[in-house]
């Protein structure tokens, strides 16, 4: 039986700020990123639900622009299933479906591109790195949660706005050892994960599981993940 990992849920204000004035979203937005077998992400499936249809329908473009359009993106907030059931139940939609029955809705995905990883390694080096990217901004509050969250020790002059890396970790599991950096891309526009995992002779220390489960804590903290890459 398949275990499928929880989807993610978007609601989508008509105005941006909405959300603080207690204003009920016009869109909600599910997705499910869709893996290879190596953790990268192939593409995203998006489906919507709107009070005025009242129905679910494929929306793979919308999963694409609240990636690519600043203005569009300043609606948009990442929520938990329970409060996309609650927003759900508030707009006469009732109760909220099971995840697999949401899943019944996707049809079409928007593809990501698919490249082989680049051999960043030297010969018998089986180091993989995995990068996380994602659209938006982190206010600082948002930046001190995932700190706790992600285990990151602060990296450079974090009073310094031109500071590339915020944060680091490493763990060990079954003798592989993992290190994850946190990165800001430019000055409000992106940040990114960087994950490497240097392989031990024990068991698959479980990547998959904890690329989840980082990038849900990010998006917790309103970063819209872009794909999942594999450079080496």
């Amino acid at each position: 039986m398949r275990d499928d990992p929880p989807l993610d849920y978007y609601l989508i204000f008509a105005a941006a700020g909405d959300r603080g004035r207690g204003a009920l979203p016009s869109v909600i937005l599910v997705e499910e990123f869709l893996l290879r077998g190596d953790h990268t992400a192939a593409g995203i499936a998006g489906v919507e639900w709107t009070p005025a249809t009242g129905a679910w329908r494929d929306r793979p473009a919308l999963s694409r622009a609240i990636r690519t359009d600043a203005l569009l993106r300043e609606r948009v907030v990442p929520v938990s299933r329970a409060d996309a059931a609650d927003a759900y139940t508030m707009l006469g939609g009732g109760e909220l479906p099971q995840e697999a029955r949401i899943r019944a809705f996707f049809h079409d995905c928007q593809p990501l591109p698919a490249e082989d990883p680049l051999d960043l390694g030297s010969p018998g080096d089986e180091k993989r790195l995995y990068r996380i990217l994602f659209a938006g901004d982190l206010h600082e509050r948002g930046l001190a949660r995932l700190r706790s969250a992600l285990r990151l020790e602060p990296a450079g002059d974090q009073a310094d706005p031109r500071a590339h890396v915020v944060g680091t970790a490493t763990a060990t599991a079954a003798g592989h050892t993992v290190t994850w950096e946190l990165r800001r891309i430019g000055a409000g526009i992106a940040w990114c994960l960087d994950v490497t995992v240097n392989p031990g002779p024990g068991p698959d220390p479980g990547i998959g599981t904890l690329l989840h489960h980082h990038r849900q804590a990010i998006r917790e903290q309103g970063l819209i993940p872009v794909t999942i890459e594999r450079f080496a």
